[in-house]
């Protein structure tokens, strides 16, 4: 028999959105910019966004209490598209895998 509680699941799909969390020593904003540095290198993506900086666009907590950080790629051509939450132009990263970008890398 399956544990599973249907009267917690939320069938509207939303998890959670938060305009900031706790990060580090400090706290990730909305519209924070931050340098993308995957831990894990899973897959392509992971190695292609690899050192490239973006905004926070929207930052998403999952039914199992994980943190999702939706990024908006600074020299991504669509990046408008992803700022309509378009699919293909939002990428989304963990905690562990951004960097809090110094004031003076934050110049674009």
């Amino acid at each position: 028999m399956n544990s599973f509680d249907f009267g917690a699941w939320d069938p509207e799909g939303t998890g959670g959105t938060t305009e900031s969390v706790s990060w580090g020593d400090g706290r990730l904003h909305l519209g924070d910019r931050v340098r993308i540095s995957p831990r894990r290198r899973a897959d392509i993506m992971d190695i292609a966004l690899h050192g490239r900086t973006a905004v926070v666009e929207s930052i998403e907590r999952d039914y199992e209490d994980i943190i999702h950080v939706a990024l908006l790629v600074d020299d991504d051509p669509g990046k408008d598209l992803g700022a309509l939450r378009q699919p293909g132009h939002r990428f989304f990263f963990g905690l562990d895998d951004i960097e809090r970008l110094e004031p003076a890398e934050e110049q674009v």
